[in-house]
Protein backbone atom coordinates (compact mmCIF):
# COMPACT_ATOMS: atom_id res chain seq x y z
CA UNK A 1 0.00 0.00 0.00
CA UNK A 2 1.32 3.41 -1.02
CA UNK A 3 -0.58 6.43 0.31
CA UNK A 4 0.19 9.75 1.95
CA UNK A 5 -0.66 10.15 5.62
CA UNK A 6 -3.77 12.29 5.07
CA UNK A 7 -5.20 9.61 2.77
CA UNK A 8 -4.50 6.96 5.40
CA UNK A 9 -6.28 9.04 8.02
CA UNK A 10 -9.36 9.30 5.81
CA UNK A 11 -9.27 5.58 4.98
CA UNK A 12 -9.19 4.43 8.61
CA UNK A 13 -11.43 7.11 10.15
CA UNK A 14 -8.61 8.81 12.05
CA UNK A 15 -7.23 12.33 12.38
CA UNK A 16 -3.77 13.67 11.66
CA UNK A 17 -1.85 14.66 14.77
CA UNK A 18 -0.26 17.55 12.84
CA UNK A 19 -1.43 19.08 9.53
CA UNK A 20 2.16 19.43 8.33
CA UNK A 21 2.44 15.60 8.19
CA UNK A 22 -0.35 15.28 5.60
CA UNK A 23 1.95 14.70 2.61
CA UNK A 24 4.22 12.13 4.25
CA UNK A 25 4.57 9.21 1.79
CA UNK A 26 3.81 5.87 3.40
CA UNK A 27 4.78 2.57 1.82
CA UNK A 28 3.64 -0.56 3.62
CA UNK A 29 2.39 -1.23 7.13
CA UNK A 30 3.51 -3.47 9.96
CA UNK A 31 2.35 -4.39 13.45
CA UNK A 32 5.71 -6.01 14.28
CA UNK A 33 8.27 -3.66 15.79
CA UNK A 34 11.00 -6.10 14.71
CA UNK A 35 10.21 -5.76 10.99
CA UNK A 36 10.35 -2.03 10.33
CA UNK A 37 11.06 -0.93 6.76
CA UNK A 38 11.93 2.60 5.72
CA UNK A 39 8.85 4.75 5.13
CA UNK A 40 6.35 2.29 6.60
CA UNK A 41 3.41 2.90 8.93
CA UNK A 42 3.73 1.18 12.32
CA UNK A 43 0.41 0.06 13.80
CA UNK A 44 0.78 -0.71 17.52
CA UNK A 45 -1.62 -3.31 18.87
CA UNK A 46 -2.28 -3.99 22.54
CA UNK A 47 -2.62 -7.47 24.05
CA UNK A 48 -2.91 -8.89 27.55
CA UNK A 49 0.87 -8.97 28.05
CA UNK A 50 2.17 -6.31 25.68
CA UNK A 51 1.37 -2.93 24.18
CA UNK A 52 2.85 -1.99 20.83
CA UNK A 53 2.58 1.68 21.73
CA UNK A 54 5.58 1.14 24.03
CA UNK A 55 7.74 0.44 20.96
CA UNK A 56 6.48 3.27 18.72
CA UNK A 57 9.40 5.63 19.38
CA UNK A 58 11.93 2.90 18.56
CA UNK A 59 10.04 2.10 15.35
CA UNK A 60 10.15 5.73 14.24
CA UNK A 61 13.87 5.82 14.99
CA UNK A 62 14.32 2.60 12.97
CA UNK A 63 12.80 4.12 9.83
CA UNK A 64 9.02 4.13 10.15
CA UNK A 65 7.58 7.42 8.91
CA UNK A 66 4.46 7.45 11.09
CA UNK A 67 2.30 5.47 13.50
CA UNK A 68 -1.35 4.88 14.18
CA UNK A 69 -2.02 5.97 17.74
CA UNK A 70 -4.79 5.18 20.21
CA UNK A 71 -5.98 8.55 21.50
CA UNK A 72 -6.23 7.11 25.04
CA UNK A 73 -2.45 6.54 25.09
CA UNK A 74 -1.46 10.20 25.42
CA UNK A 75 0.81 12.00 22.98
CA UNK A 76 2.47 10.01 20.18
CA UNK A 77 6.27 10.27 19.79
CA UNK A 78 6.15 11.55 16.20
CA UNK A 79 4.00 11.77 13.03
CA UNK A 80 0.75 9.95 13.75
CA UNK A 81 -2.86 9.29 12.82
CA UNK A 82 -4.98 9.40 15.97
CA UNK A 83 -7.71 6.74 16.20
CA UNK A 84 -10.10 5.34 18.80
CA UNK A 85 -8.81 1.76 18.46
CA UNK A 86 -5.73 0.74 16.47
CA UNK A 87 -7.03 -2.77 15.70
CA UNK A 88 -10.33 -1.46 14.34
CA UNK A 89 -8.40 1.19 12.39
CA UNK A 90 -6.14 -1.51 10.89
CA UNK A 91 -9.21 -3.42 9.73
CA UNK A 92 -10.89 -0.31 8.33
CA UNK A 93 -7.70 0.70 6.52
CA UNK A 94 -7.53 -2.71 4.85
CA UNK A 95 -11.22 -2.60 3.92
CA UNK A 96 -10.81 0.83 2.32
CA UNK A 97 -7.63 -0.17 0.45
CA UNK A 98 -9.30 -3.28 -0.95
CA UNK A 99 -12.30 -1.31 -2.20
CA UNK A 100 -10.08 1.35 -3.76
CA UNK A 101 -7.96 -1.28 -5.51
CA UNK A 102 -10.90 -2.82 -7.35
CA UNK A 103 -9.41 -6.30 -6.84
CA UNK A 104 -11.93 -9.13 -6.91
CA UNK A 105 -11.90 -11.35 -3.83
CA UNK A 106 -12.04 -15.09 -3.26
CA UNK A 107 -12.64 -16.02 0.40
CA UNK A 108 -11.77 -19.56 1.51
CA UNK A 109 -12.66 -21.27 4.78
CA UNK A 110 -13.23 -24.79 6.06
CA UNK A 111 -12.16 -27.13 8.83
CA UNK A 112 -9.47 -28.83 6.74
CA UNK A 113 -7.80 -28.10 3.45
CA UNK A 114 -8.32 -24.35 3.25
CA UNK A 115 -4.60 -23.54 2.99
CA UNK A 116 -4.02 -26.21 0.34
CA UNK A 117 -7.11 -25.07 -1.58
CA UNK A 118 -5.92 -21.45 -1.36
CA UNK A 119 -2.56 -22.45 -2.84
CA UNK A 120 -4.19 -24.40 -5.69
CA UNK A 121 -6.60 -21.51 -6.43
CA UNK A 122 -3.63 -19.13 -6.54
CA UNK A 123 -1.75 -21.39 -8.95
CA UNK A 124 -4.72 -21.80 -11.30
CA UNK A 125 -5.71 -18.13 -11.33
CA UNK A 126 -2.10 -16.98 -11.75
CA UNK A 127 -2.04 -18.50 -15.22
CA UNK A 128 -4.41 -15.72 -16.30
CA UNK A 129 -4.47 -12.91 -13.69
CA UNK A 130 -2.26 -10.95 -11.31
CA UNK A 131 -3.13 -12.67 -8.04
CA UNK A 132 -2.33 -11.95 -4.39
CA UNK A 133 -2.87 -14.54 -1.65
CA UNK A 134 -2.68 -15.04 2.09
CA UNK A 135 0.86 -15.89 3.15
CA UNK A 136 1.39 -18.53 5.81
CA UNK A 137 -1.44 -18.61 8.34
CA UNK A 138 -2.27 -14.88 8.23
CA UNK A 139 -5.96 -15.71 8.23
CA UNK A 140 -7.38 -14.08 11.37
CA UNK A 141 -8.65 -10.62 12.38
CA UNK A 142 -5.08 -9.26 12.30
CA UNK A 143 -3.46 -11.40 9.64
CA UNK A 144 -6.15 -10.91 6.99
CA UNK A 145 -5.99 -7.07 7.08
CA UNK A 146 -2.19 -7.26 6.88
CA UNK A 147 -2.49 -9.60 3.90
CA UNK A 148 -4.74 -7.08 2.14
CA UNK A 149 -2.43 -4.17 2.90
CA UNK A 150 0.52 -6.12 1.48
CA UNK A 151 -1.33 -6.53 -1.83
CA UNK A 152 0.33 -4.88 -4.86
CA UNK A 153 -1.61 -2.03 -6.44
CA UNK A 154 -2.00 -3.95 -9.71
CA UNK A 155 -3.45 -7.14 -8.20
CA UNK A 156 -6.59 -8.25 -10.03
CA UNK A 157 -7.72 -10.97 -7.62
CA UNK A 158 -7.07 -11.46 -3.89
CA UNK A 159 -7.32 -15.02 -2.56
CA UNK A 160 -7.91 -14.72 1.17
CA UNK A 161 -7.95 -17.56 3.68
CA UNK A 162 -10.34 -17.08 6.60
CA UNK A 163 -9.75 -18.94 9.85
CA UNK A 164 -11.53 -18.91 13.17
CA UNK A 165 -11.67 -20.34 16.66
CA UNK A 166 -15.24 -19.30 17.52
CA UNK A 167 -18.46 -17.76 16.27
CA UNK A 168 -18.63 -14.39 14.48
CA UNK A 169 -14.92 -14.35 13.61
CA UNK A 170 -15.43 -15.35 9.98
CA UNK A 171 -18.39 -12.95 9.82
CA UNK A 172 -15.98 -10.11 10.66
CA UNK A 173 -13.46 -11.25 8.05
CA UNK A 174 -16.09 -11.69 5.36
CA UNK A 175 -17.57 -8.24 5.94
CA UNK A 176 -14.06 -6.81 5.83
CA UNK A 177 -13.12 -8.52 2.54
CA UNK A 178 -16.54 -8.64 0.81
CA UNK A 179 -15.71 -11.68 -1.36
CA UNK A 180 -17.22 -12.21 -4.78
CA UNK A 181 -16.61 -15.95 -4.44
CA UNK A 182 -16.74 -17.87 -1.15
CA UNK A 183 -15.41 -21.41 -0.75
CA UNK A 184 -16.14 -23.85 2.10
CA UNK A 185 -13.82 -26.84 1.81
CA UNK A 186 -15.55 -29.02 4.42
CA UNK A 187 -17.00 -29.19 7.93
CA UNK A 188 -14.77 -31.19 10.25
CA UNK A 189 -14.17 -31.57 13.95
CA UNK A 190 -11.59 -28.84 14.57
CA UNK A 191 -12.86 -26.42 17.24
CA UNK A 192 -15.31 -28.91 18.73
CA UNK A 193 -13.99 -27.92 22.15
CA UNK A 194 -14.98 -24.30 21.56
CA UNK A 195 -18.19 -24.79 19.57
CA UNK A 196 -19.58 -28.07 20.88
CA UNK A 197 -20.98 -29.66 17.70
CA UNK A 198 -20.37 -30.02 13.98
CA UNK A 199 -23.64 -28.16 13.35
CA UNK A 200 -22.29 -25.15 15.26
CA UNK A 201 -19.01 -25.43 13.32
CA UNK A 202 -21.05 -25.38 10.09
CA UNK A 203 -22.83 -22.23 11.27
CA UNK A 204 -19.45 -20.62 11.97
CA UNK A 205 -18.11 -21.51 8.51
CA UNK A 206 -21.29 -20.28 6.78
CA UNK A 207 -20.58 -16.85 8.27
CA UNK A 208 -18.46 -16.37 5.15
CA UNK A 209 -21.75 -15.46 3.45
CA UNK A 210 -22.18 -12.41 5.70
CA UNK A 211 -20.02 -10.26 3.45
CA UNK A 212 -20.52 -12.08 0.13
CA UNK A 213 -21.37 -9.61 -2.62
CA UNK A 214 -24.93 -9.72 -3.89
CA UNK A 215 -25.00 -12.00 -6.90
CA UNK A 216 -21.79 -13.70 -5.79
CA UNK A 217 -21.12 -17.44 -5.71
CA UNK A 218 -20.75 -19.93 -2.86
CA UNK A 219 -18.70 -23.02 -3.78
CA UNK A 220 -19.00 -25.75 -1.19
CA UNK A 221 -18.53 -29.42 -0.34
CA UNK A 222 -21.71 -31.01 -1.64
CA UNK A 223 -21.10 -34.22 0.28
CA UNK A 224 -21.68 -32.35 3.57
CA UNK A 225 -25.43 -32.19 4.42
CA UNK A 226 -24.89 -29.66 7.22
CA UNK A 227 -24.10 -26.88 4.74
CA UNK A 228 -27.49 -26.81 2.97
CA UNK A 229 -29.13 -27.31 6.37
CA UNK A 230 -27.52 -24.12 7.70
CA UNK A 231 -28.21 -22.32 4.42
CA UNK A 232 -31.92 -22.91 5.05
CA UNK A 233 -31.82 -21.51 8.59
CA UNK A 234 -33.46 -18.09 8.81
CA UNK A 235 -30.71 -16.72 11.10
CA UNK A 236 -27.96 -17.37 8.54
CA UNK A 237 -26.64 -14.03 7.27
CA UNK A 238 -26.41 -14.06 3.48
CA UNK A 239 -26.88 -11.71 0.50
CA UNK A 240 -30.30 -11.28 -1.08
CA UNK A 241 -29.19 -13.24 -4.12
CA UNK A 242 -26.25 -15.55 -4.72
CA UNK A 243 -25.36 -18.64 -6.73
CA UNK A 244 -24.04 -21.99 -5.54
CA UNK A 245 -21.79 -24.67 -6.99
CA UNK A 246 -20.88 -27.98 -5.36
CA UNK A 247 -17.89 -30.29 -5.53
CA UNK A 248 -17.18 -33.62 -3.88
CA UNK A 249 -16.71 -37.32 -4.44
CA UNK A 250 -20.34 -38.22 -5.12
CA UNK A 251 -22.04 -37.93 -8.55
CA UNK A 252 -24.80 -35.62 -7.28
CA UNK A 253 -22.27 -32.75 -7.15
CA UNK A 254 -21.76 -30.23 -9.93
CA UNK A 255 -18.22 -31.59 -10.23
CA UNK A 256 -16.73 -34.87 -9.00
CA UNK A 257 -13.66 -36.95 -9.90
CA UNK A 258 -13.80 -39.78 -12.41
CA UNK A 259 -11.13 -42.41 -12.94
CA UNK A 260 -8.95 -41.76 -9.88
CA UNK A 261 -5.45 -43.19 -10.12
CA UNK A 262 -2.98 -42.82 -7.24
CA UNK A 263 0.71 -42.43 -8.06
CA UNK A 264 3.81 -41.86 -5.93
CA UNK A 265 4.05 -38.26 -7.13
CA UNK A 266 0.37 -37.37 -6.94
CA UNK A 267 -3.02 -38.30 -8.34
CA UNK A 268 -4.50 -38.49 -11.83
CA UNK A 269 -8.22 -37.89 -12.26
CA UNK A 270 -10.79 -36.49 -14.65
CA UNK A 271 -13.12 -33.68 -13.65
CA UNK A 272 -16.71 -34.65 -14.51
CA UNK A 273 -17.45 -31.03 -15.41
CA UNK A 274 -14.33 -30.60 -17.53
CA UNK A 275 -13.43 -31.52 -21.06
CA UNK A 276 -12.71 -35.16 -20.33
CA UNK A 277 -8.92 -34.83 -20.34
CA UNK A 278 -7.10 -36.41 -17.37
CA UNK A 279 -5.56 -33.99 -14.88
CA UNK A 280 -2.42 -34.62 -12.85
CA UNK A 281 -2.49 -33.18 -9.33
CA UNK A 282 1.00 -33.31 -7.77
CA UNK A 283 -0.42 -33.93 -4.29
CA UNK A 284 -1.08 -37.18 -2.46
CA UNK A 285 -4.52 -38.33 -1.39
CA UNK A 286 -8.16 -38.41 -2.40
CA UNK A 287 -8.84 -35.50 -0.06
CA UNK A 288 -6.52 -33.31 -2.11
CA UNK A 289 -8.43 -34.22 -5.25
CA UNK A 290 -11.50 -32.77 -3.53
CA UNK A 291 -9.51 -29.64 -2.64
CA UNK A 292 -8.42 -29.50 -6.27
CA UNK A 293 -12.02 -29.64 -7.49
CA UNK A 294 -12.92 -26.71 -5.24
CA UNK A 295 -10.05 -24.71 -6.74
CA UNK A 296 -10.99 -25.71 -10.28
CA UNK A 297 -14.53 -24.46 -9.66
CA UNK A 298 -13.08 -21.07 -8.68
CA UNK A 299 -10.88 -20.99 -11.78
CA UNK A 300 -13.80 -21.78 -14.06
CA UNK A 301 -15.86 -19.04 -12.42
CA UNK A 302 -13.19 -16.53 -13.47
CA UNK A 303 -13.03 -17.95 -16.99
CA UNK A 304 -9.69 -19.74 -16.77
CA UNK A 305 -9.43 -22.19 -19.69
CA UNK A 306 -9.13 -25.95 -19.23
CA UNK A 307 -5.62 -25.81 -20.76
CA UNK A 308 -4.59 -23.13 -18.24
CA UNK A 309 -6.11 -25.17 -15.38
CA UNK A 310 -3.96 -28.13 -16.42
CA UNK A 311 -0.90 -25.86 -16.55
CA UNK A 312 -1.71 -24.34 -13.14
CA UNK A 313 -2.02 -27.75 -11.51
CA UNK A 314 1.46 -28.65 -12.73
CA UNK A 315 3.13 -25.78 -10.86
CA UNK A 316 1.42 -25.75 -7.46
CA UNK A 317 3.58 -24.53 -4.59
CA UNK A 318 2.14 -25.29 -1.17
CA UNK A 319 2.37 -23.10 1.93
CA UNK A 320 4.51 -25.00 4.43
CA UNK A 321 4.49 -28.78 4.51
CA UNK A 322 1.49 -31.05 4.48
CA UNK A 323 2.12 -34.78 3.89
CA UNK A 324 5.85 -34.73 3.19
CA UNK A 325 7.35 -37.85 1.59
CA UNK A 326 10.70 -38.51 3.28
CA UNK A 327 13.20 -41.20 2.27
CA UNK A 328 15.12 -42.70 5.18
CA UNK A 329 18.79 -43.58 5.15
CA UNK A 330 17.92 -47.27 4.89
CA UNK A 331 15.50 -46.72 1.98
CA UNK A 332 12.29 -46.70 4.01
CA UNK A 333 9.52 -44.31 2.94
CA UNK A 334 8.05 -41.98 5.59
CA UNK A 335 4.85 -39.94 5.19
CA UNK A 336 5.54 -37.06 7.57
CA UNK A 337 2.26 -35.42 8.58
CA UNK A 338 3.15 -34.60 12.17
CA UNK A 339 2.08 -30.94 11.93
CA UNK A 340 -1.60 -31.03 12.92
CA UNK A 341 -4.46 -33.46 13.25
CA UNK A 342 -8.22 -33.80 13.44
CA UNK A 343 -10.33 -36.91 12.85
CA UNK A 344 -11.11 -35.82 9.28
CA UNK A 345 -7.47 -35.06 8.49
CA UNK A 346 -6.27 -38.28 10.11
CA UNK A 347 -8.67 -40.39 8.08
CA UNK A 348 -7.53 -38.59 4.94
CA UNK A 349 -3.90 -39.36 5.76
CA UNK A 350 -4.77 -43.01 6.38
CA UNK A 351 -6.39 -43.01 2.94
CA UNK A 352 -3.10 -41.82 1.45
CA UNK A 353 -1.26 -44.67 3.19
CA UNK A 354 -3.87 -47.18 2.03
CA UNK A 355 -3.31 -46.21 -1.61
CA UNK A 356 0.48 -46.46 -1.47
CA UNK A 357 1.42 -49.43 -3.67
CA UNK A 358 4.39 -51.77 -3.82
CA UNK A 359 5.48 -51.73 -0.17
CA UNK A 360 6.23 -54.72 2.06
CA UNK A 361 4.30 -53.36 5.03
CA UNK A 362 2.12 -50.29 5.68
CA UNK A 363 2.60 -48.87 9.19
CA UNK A 364 0.65 -46.04 10.82
CA UNK A 365 2.03 -44.12 13.82
CA UNK A 366 -0.89 -42.09 15.19
CA UNK A 367 -0.87 -39.84 18.23
CA UNK A 368 -3.28 -37.73 20.24
CA UNK A 369 -5.55 -35.25 18.44
CA UNK A 370 -5.90 -32.31 20.82
CA UNK A 371 -8.70 -29.82 21.60
CA UNK A 372 -11.61 -32.01 20.52
CA UNK A 373 -13.76 -31.41 23.57
CA UNK A 374 -15.89 -33.78 25.61
CA UNK A 375 -16.22 -36.39 22.85
CA UNK A 376 -12.46 -36.70 22.27
CA UNK A 377 -12.36 -40.33 23.42
CA UNK A 378 -15.13 -41.40 21.05
CA UNK A 379 -13.52 -39.49 18.16
CA UNK A 380 -10.22 -41.28 18.71
CA UNK A 381 -11.95 -44.68 18.89
CA UNK A 382 -13.73 -43.77 15.64
CA UNK A 383 -10.38 -43.24 13.91
CA UNK A 384 -9.27 -46.63 15.17
CA UNK A 385 -12.46 -48.26 13.89
CA UNK A 386 -11.76 -46.64 10.50
CA UNK A 387 -8.72 -48.95 10.18
CA UNK A 388 -10.64 -51.83 8.67
CA UNK A 389 -10.59 -53.55 5.32
CA UNK A 390 -6.82 -53.93 5.06
CA UNK A 391 -6.03 -50.21 5.10
CA UNK A 392 -2.81 -50.80 7.09
CA UNK A 393 -0.72 -53.71 8.36
CA UNK A 394 0.55 -52.36 11.69
CA UNK A 395 -0.59 -49.63 14.07
CA UNK A 396 1.54 -47.79 16.62
CA UNK A 397 -0.20 -45.23 18.85
CA UNK A 398 1.26 -42.59 21.13
CA UNK A 399 -0.41 -40.84 24.06
CA UNK A 400 -3.34 -41.46 26.36
CA UNK A 401 -5.83 -40.54 23.65
CA UNK A 402 -3.81 -42.59 21.18
CA UNK A 403 -4.71 -45.58 23.34
CA UNK A 404 -8.34 -44.93 22.37
CA UNK A 405 -7.32 -45.25 18.70
CA UNK A 406 -5.80 -48.61 19.57
CA UNK A 407 -9.04 -49.66 21.29
CA UNK A 408 -11.09 -48.80 18.21
CA UNK A 409 -8.63 -50.59 15.92
CA UNK A 410 -8.81 -53.76 18.02
CA UNK A 411 -12.26 -54.41 16.53
CA UNK A 412 -10.70 -54.97 13.09
CA UNK A 413 -6.94 -55.56 13.33
CA UNK A 414 -4.98 -58.52 14.65
CA UNK A 415 -4.07 -57.63 18.26
CA UNK A 416 -0.47 -58.63 17.49
CA UNK A 417 -0.28 -55.77 14.98
CA UNK A 418 -1.40 -53.06 17.45
CA UNK A 419 1.19 -51.36 19.69
CA UNK A 420 0.13 -48.61 22.11
CA UNK A 421 2.67 -46.39 23.91
CA UNK A 422 2.66 -43.43 26.24
CA UNK A 423 6.47 -43.18 26.31
CA UNK A 424 7.98 -41.79 23.09
CA UNK A 425 11.40 -43.43 23.51
CA UNK A 426 9.73 -46.82 23.95
CA UNK A 427 7.56 -46.15 20.91
CA UNK A 428 10.62 -45.38 18.78
CA UNK A 429 12.44 -48.49 20.00
CA UNK A 430 9.44 -50.71 19.31
CA UNK A 431 8.89 -49.18 15.88
CA UNK A 432 12.51 -49.54 14.77
CA UNK A 433 12.46 -53.16 15.87
CA UNK A 434 9.80 -54.10 13.30
CA UNK A 435 10.47 -51.76 10.37
CA UNK A 436 12.27 -52.84 7.19
CA UNK A 437 13.63 -50.76 4.29
CA UNK A 438 10.77 -51.81 2.02
CA UNK A 439 8.08 -50.46 4.37
CA UNK A 440 6.09 -47.22 4.30
CA UNK A 441 5.21 -45.49 7.57
CA UNK A 442 2.72 -42.68 8.18
CA UNK A 443 3.37 -40.40 11.18
CA UNK A 444 0.49 -38.14 12.24
CA UNK A 445 -0.71 -36.37 15.39
CA UNK A 446 -1.40 -32.91 16.73
CA UNK A 447 1.62 -30.62 16.73
CA UNK A 448 1.81 -30.70 20.52
CA UNK A 449 2.74 -34.41 20.46
CA UNK A 450 6.03 -33.63 18.65
CA UNK A 451 6.03 -36.77 16.55
CA UNK A 452 8.61 -35.20 14.23
CA UNK A 453 11.04 -36.81 16.68
CA UNK A 454 9.74 -40.19 15.50
CA UNK A 455 10.20 -39.14 11.88
CA UNK A 456 13.82 -38.16 12.49
CA UNK A 457 14.55 -41.41 14.35
CA UNK A 458 13.16 -43.55 11.52
CA UNK A 459 14.81 -41.39 8.85
CA UNK A 460 18.29 -41.72 10.36
CA UNK A 461 18.20 -45.37 11.47
CA UNK A 462 19.80 -48.38 9.82
CA UNK A 463 16.90 -50.82 9.67
CA UNK A 464 16.83 -54.60 9.40
CA UNK A 465 17.52 -55.82 5.85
Amino acid sequence: MKRNLSEIAAMCGGELRRPEDADLKIQGVTTDSRSISKGCLFIPLAGERFDGHDFAADCLAAGADAVLWDKAKGNPPGPAVIVKDTLVALQQLAHSYLKESGARVVGITGSNGKTTTKDIVFSLLSTTFNVHKTQGNFNNHIGLPLTILAMPEDAEIAVLEMGMSGRHEIELLSKLAEPEVAVITNIGEAHLMQLGSRLEIARAKLEILAGLKSGGTLIYDGDEPLIPEVLREPDTLKPESFHTATFGLQPHNDDYPVGLMFLEDGTVFTSSAGGGEPLHLPLLGQHNVVNGLAAIAVARYFGVTEAAIKEGLSRIQLTGMRIEVVKGRSGITILNDAYNASPTAMKAAIGVLENMKGYRCKVAVLGDMLELGETEGDLHREVGAFLKGGKIDRLFTYGTLGEKIAEGAAEHLDPQSIHAYTDKAELIAGLLDVLHPGDVVLVKASRGMRLEEVVEAVKNSDLHQ
